[in-house]
């Protein structure tokens, strides 16, 4: 059941070192105060994640928290690389990162397989493509009934999930719309859960095409204004552009992105 508690706590209780842990969300809503949140508690060896990595997931690997990153795109959107990303593959840089990389469809399917509590997911991908040659867990299967060959890839159960959503009631009720993601399916493959929020209210009023992930699925909801920022949260906050723009130049240099972090993530 939800427990109502401050970001501090929740990232505390929830997320520790050597975890599995999925920060999700597609351009909009996208956990940003929760990532930034790890980096200041220190924690490590974390295996990160997402289907689309971005500036977010430039500034954990930089900061040293990741060992490894699962994932199926990673950039900066609409600006270009991720520096920090590349040091730490290129060069391992604070330490290196050991990649496993997946298509979109290759890693919705193992998020809902997980959710689902199946042990895989089939899906006709990857035909064509060199992925399976440099992804193991990435395997072909025949269909008992046609015998057709289609992918096969394991579920995804990471040990933390994290999203942002628009609101919650007090009961720990999430509410979330606009452009949605994975973030149930993640939620509901994870062992522990983390869903940081616009604001807490006393009553969920009906949006269209909104998703209500149940108290009883969760298990720390935190107030947090602003936490998907430079994402946007629809109804609430645009997106800022300048910020993914400004990145590039702070990302691109070690000394830069160290004091972007005593500035910005540990003042």
């Amino acid at each position: 059941m939800a427990e109502l508690v401050s970001l501090g706590e929740a990232v505390q209780e929830a997320v520790h070192d050597g975890d599995t842990v999925a920060l999700e969300g597609f351009t909009h809503l996208i956990p940003v105060a929760a990532g930034r949140e790890i980096i200041r508690r220190g924690l490590r060896d974390l295996t990160l994640v997402r289907m689309t990595p971005d500036i977010v997931y430039d500034q954990l690997i930089g900061a040293g928290c990741a060992r490894k990153l699962v994932f199926s795109w990673g950039g900066n959107p609409g600006v270009g690389s991720l520096h920090r990303f590349r040091d730490a593959v290129e060069n391992g840089w604070p330490v290196p990162l050991e990649l496993e990389e997946h298509s979109h469809a290759g890693m919705a399917n193992r998020y809902v397989a997980g959710a689902s509590g199946l042990p895989f997911a089939v899906l006709r991908g990857y035909a064509g493509t060199d992925l399976p040659s440099v992804t193991s867990t990435i395997k072909q299967v025949t269909c008992p009934f046609t015998g057709e060959q289609l992918a096969a890839v394991p579920a995804l159960n990471p040990d933390v999930a994290i999203v942002h959503a628009q609101r919650a009631d007090r009961s720990g009720n999430v509410q979330l719309w606009g452009l949605i993601g994975v973030q149930k399916e993640a939620v509901l493959a994870a062992s522990r859960s983390i869903v940081t929020v616009e604001e807490v209210v006393d009553e969920l009023t009906p949006m269209p095409g909104a998703v209500v992930l149940p108290g009883w699925a969760l298990g720390y909801v935190a107030e947090v204004p602003g936490g998907a920022h430079p994402s946007y949260a629809q109804g609430y906050s645009e997106r800022d552009n300048a910020h993914y723009q400004s990145w590039d130049a702070i990302s691109r240099d070690r000394e830069s992105f160290d004091a972007w972090l005593r500035q910005k993530v540990f003042a």
